[in-house]
């Protein structure tokens, strides 16, 4: 059984932080109830890639779940979806904020008819001056300063090549649920937790963040390159390039000895890292050109044996043959559905695969007359 056993979550949201942290709930053992409208999830149609004419983004991030489709804005159905919320441990939603209230599946309701209901709401920018803006991941990457960030100095800026930030908060919801969970264990008193992607990119931009916060200090672009760490970039190698991320002292006198540039450490260029990365131009083609001699993956062997951080860049493919490498297993398969394992490993408690990704309404029967009956359970 999941830690999470026995807790029964309403989801309400949709597209990919809500439906990302829920996910991670249901690996965790708890019952999710996938909520949709009848024409389904914006991501059921995000296409392509698909597997057996289902779009692998929905597959990402929805299984371990029951969907039932309600169209809210008719009484039976908006009934339906307030007793499920009655009955929840948990209700996660990402409407615009007061979206809910009309069908009386905002915080103040659920809450009144469920006063142990952890309430999880996710917004773009907030429940403030903020509400009125739609949040999508690409808008708060601009919005946020992490589009400033990313790309060549000299060039536009560019976004990550994944929606980071609804990641990020779907991460934080998780967060927030389980210790507001913890908080009801103690006092039986349930509580709204909110998120808004543009404060979980804020928070998400650590260093950057710090810089501004703590000293005035605007960063820019620099494309591969840390601001504070050499050599931490990617170096080209005889074939391809190889990240080297030699972030401490010790770290890069063993990369110098397996370049076999014993005299490196000792310049007074390049002794600490504040000296390394103040003359990085210069130490730059020393360490080149004793790379372009082997190839990455070779490199990668004799670096990471002498305990220097290093990696090639691969493509997604590369990437999870380099964890099936080192024993991670990656891909669990969910019904007849490929799908990415949990993150978190538990000794106690591992992580459940009960359930593949949902077809819409695939439990509508079941789940309509369980919330029609007087029963506890699913």
């Amino acid at each position: 059984m999941g830690p999470l056993e026995g807790l029964l979550v309403a989801d309400f949201s949709r597209v990919l932080a809500g439906p990302y942290a829920t996910m991670l709930l249901a690996d965790m053992g708890a019952s999710v109830v996938k909520v949709e409208g009848p024409a389904g999830d914006e991501t059921r149609t995000w296409m392509p890639p698909v597997r057996d004419d289902v779009s692998t983004y929905y597959l990402g991030v929805n299984r371990g779940k029951r969907s039932i489709a309600l169209d809210l804005r008719t009484e039976d159905d908006a009934a339906l979806g307030r007793e499920l919320a009655r009955r929840a441990d948990v209700v996660i939603e990402n409407f615009k904020p007061g979206g809910l209230a009309k069908y009386g599946l905002d915080h103040a309701s659920v809450s009144a008819a469920n006063p142990r209901v952890i309430y999880a709401s996710i917004t773009g920018f907030g429940s403030g001056e903020g509400s009125h803006v739609p949040g999508y991941d690409l808008m708060v990457q601009a919005i946020s300063g992490l589009m400033s960030l990313t790309g060549d100095p000299d060039g536009p800026p560019y976004r990550a090549g994944i929606s980071v930030f609804d990641v990020m908060a779907g991460n934080h919801a998780v967060i927030g649920i389980l210790a507001a969970l913890r908080h009801r264990d103690s006092t039986g008193q349930g509580q709204l937790v909110e998120v808004n992607l543009l404060s979980s990119a804020l928070t998400g931009l650590v260093n950057h963040s710090s810089a501004f916060a703590a000293g005035g200090v605007v960063p820019f672009r620099m494309g591969n390159a840390h601001p504070s760490v050499f050599p931490y970039e990617p170096l080209p190698t005889a074939d391809n390039d190889l990240i080297v991320a030699a972030a401490n002292d010790g770290q890069f006198r063993r990369l110098c000895e397996v370049l076999e540039l014993p005299e490196v450490p000792d310049d007074p260029r390049f002794a600490r890292n504040a000296d390394r990365t103040r003359h990085r131009e210069e130490l730059r083609p020393i360490l080149v050109e004793r790379l372009r001699t082997r190839g990455a993956v070779e490199w990668f062997d004799l670096l990471v044996g002498a305990g220097v951080p290093c990696g090639p860049i691969n493509t997604i493919d590369g990437g999870f043959a380099m964890a099936e490498r080192f024993g991670l297993d990656p891909v669990v398969v969910v019904g007849d559905v490929p799908t990415t394992r949990h993150p978190i490993r538990f000794s106690e408690t591992p992580a459940v695969y009960r359930l593949p990704p949902p077809e819409l309404d695939e439990h509508g029967e079941e789940l309509r007359a369980w919330l029609k009956e007087d029963r506890d359970g699913l």
